[in-house]
């Protein structure tokens, strides 16, 4: 019973991770409507805004690959060019120091305030800026429920003796 909690655990934290980063996408492309072009160009047309933006991005969705892969869906948007592209990744890679301190101070605690807040928001808004703001909160908190969800059921294979094997096997490898 106990491998079908840590599956359980893991595989619904990935769903919701991956729902959150959905939703967080999605309420972000809403704010910035059709000057997402003019907006990716304002942050990116230097390499230290470049360097700076995809550290932020990696550092607010805790991923650099998702960061990675919208960024390889926008190049081929045309929405970013390559040398673009080169400052984001390049923050990206320090955003990822970030998501560990992040991860360190246990942020998934804040993942239900965030999620009630999205919530309050989204149904007492009138404006679409409100609305699109509670999505983004939503899709944060989601986002950091998920990988608290992730993280506890992940947590008994710590102490598993064959995971810690395998493990070591494949870091052999």
């Amino acid at each position: 019973m106990e491998v079908l909690t840590i599956i359980f655990g893991i595989a619904g934290g990935l769903a919701l991770f991956l729902y959150g980063v959905h939703v967080l996408s999605e309420g972000l492309q809403r704010a910035a409507g059709g000057k997402l072009k003019l907006i990716l160009e304002k942050l990116t047309n230097k390499p230290i805004k470049g360097v700076a933006t995809g550290a932020l991005i990696t550092a607010v969705i805790q991923s650099s690959s998702i960061t990675t892969i919208t960024l390889i869906g926008l190049i081929n948007a045309g929405l970013v060019n390559l040398m673009q592209a080169a400052g984001v990744i390049m923050g990206a890679n320090i955003g990822t120091t970030i998501t560990a301190q992040l991860v360190a101070f246990h942020i998934g605690r804040y993942a239900l305030p965030i999620i009630a807040i999205g919530t309050l928001i989204f149904f007492t808004a009138r404006k679409k800026k409100y609305h699109c703001l509670s999505q983004i909160l939503l899709g944060f908190g989601i986002l950091f429920l998920g990988m608290n969800l992730m993280g506890e059921g992940a947590e008994p294979l710590s102490s598993s003796a064959f995971f810690l094997d395998m493990m070591e096997k494949f870091s052999e490898v």
